[in-house]
């Protein structure tokens, strides 16, 4: 698609900065930490195949209400200690960078200590498909805020540990292309994971939807049934490739009032902010370690 750049970086040298935690928590202990216990459905689930197929038919066609189906392997959910540790709140993405290491979500998000990223979630499963990753450091920009100007800036990046056998998540999960927004009508492939309070299956969505713009923002919006609460940070793809179930990453759902409008149409509209230069200034300092300053 003309107008689209994706991002090639040489590797960088890590400095200090960005929001560190302690570093005795491994992504063997989160692992361990988040086990079937943590993950239990809290409702039956459709066949595997049956989702699959679903996932197939939306890759044809525009539709306005997203589906079920077995999810991706760059995909998955945040999970937190806290009084609702049992539940995640957000969905994330492994985005390419020169360690392998990197995940992009929503800005308010608020990524804190003790949280791990799963990977092509599966609710109730004895192991997690490609493990538990606990996240290192997060990266947001210190100008966002939920209403206004600043809800252009509701992303963020996070580093995440090696696992067990010192692999970096990208090269287990693979990753998509952290690219810039061509433009404000776009086709995207959006993928997320709404709380189980909200959906019972517990399991992924997709939607395939065209893009307009958010009026008097820099934010992109969508039609499409069904992205409740815990999918903030869903990634929005162009280009996805079915064989390798990545793409290029334009958006992420975020952006004012978090990411869709206040009340009973907050499911049904969506946001995401642009991917301009601001995204990748705070791209650039998660890759090098660095503390966001504006």
């Amino acid at each position: 698609m003309a107008g689209l750049y994706v991002v090639v970086l040489a590797a960088a040298v890590p400095q200090a900065g960005g929001h560190g935690r302690d570093r005795s928590w491994t992504s063997e202990q989160a692992r361990r930490f988040w086990g079937p216990e943590a993950t239990a459905p809290s409702a039956g689930t459709v066949s595997d195949d049956a989702a699959d197929a679903d996932a197939r038919s939306e890759a044809q066609r525009i539709t306005g209400s997203a589906r079920h189906f077995g999810g991706v392997p760059s995909v998955g959910v945040l999970f937190y200690t806290g009084e609702d540790m049992k539940s995640h709140h957000c969905t994330a993405s492994v985005v390419h960078s020169p360690k392998g290491n990197l995940l992009v979500t929503a800005g308010h998000c608020s990524i804190g200590e003790d949280a791990a990223f799963v990977p092509d979630y599966q609710a109730g499963a004895k192991e997690q498909p490609y493990g538990v990753w606990t996240v290192d450091r997060t990266f947001t920009d210190p100008r966002r805020t939920d209403t206004g100007e600043g809800s252009d800036l509701d992303f963020a990046f996070a580093t995440v540990r090696p696992d067990a056998k010192g692999r970096q998540i990208e090269r287990v999960t693979g990753a998509n292309r952290l690219a810039r927004t061509p433009g404000y009508v776009n086709r995207v492939t959006v993928i997320g994971y709404p709380s189980a309070d909200d959906d019972p299956a517990d399991e992924a969505i997709r939607c395939t939807a065209l893009t307009s713009r958010l009026e008097n923002h820099n934010q992109l919006k969508m039609r499409c049934d069904g992205f409740f609460s815990g999918t903030s940070g869903s990634p929005w793809l162009v280009h996805f490739n079915e064989r390798t179930r990545t793409g290029d990453l334009v958006g992420v759902l975020g952006g004012l009032n978090g990411g869709g409008p206040d009340g009973d149409r907050s499911s049904q509209v969506s946001y995401s902010p642009l991917n301009d230069d601001e995204i990748f200034r705070l791209y650039v300092d998660a890759i090098n370690g660095r503390e966001p300053k504006r």
